[in-house]
């Protein structure tokens, strides 16, 4: 099983960033995903997850509407575009199997000017 997030980077706050997690080694669209993110000094906190056809989602009080998780189960993809980015955002995000200990290693967003 691996889990590959792509998509990182700086950004200003109040920009737009949009976080890929492709999967492989497993039926990706039996699955479903979650986003987390680990601030500096801070506990790893849920964001946001989706069920395996992207037909449920759930989210943080502190994302919601302002992040948005999607899933392409044929390219075995889940996205996470984040909106109107708050320095407190930034984090290193994972991508998660739910009900798994599957993650993937991991890619930095900072959000600053």
């Amino acid at each position: 099983v691996e889990l590959m997030e792509s998509g990182g980077g700086l950004v200003q706050p109040g920009g737009s960033k949009t976080l890929s997690c492709t999967g492989s080694g497993f039926i990706f669209a039996n699955e479903p995903m979650r986003w987390f993110r680990q601030a500096p000094g801070k506990e790893r906190e849920f964001v946001a997850g989706t069920n395996w056809d992207g037909a449920e989602t759930e989210y943080a009080a502190s994302v919601k509407g302002r992040f948005t998780i999607s899933r392409d189960n044929a390219k075995k993809t889940v996205d996470l575009q984040m909106n109107n980015l708050e320095p407190e955002d930034t984090a290193v995000y994972y991508c998660n199997i739910r009900y798994t200990n599957y993650w993937g290693q991991g890619i930095q967003v900072t959000v600053s000017s």
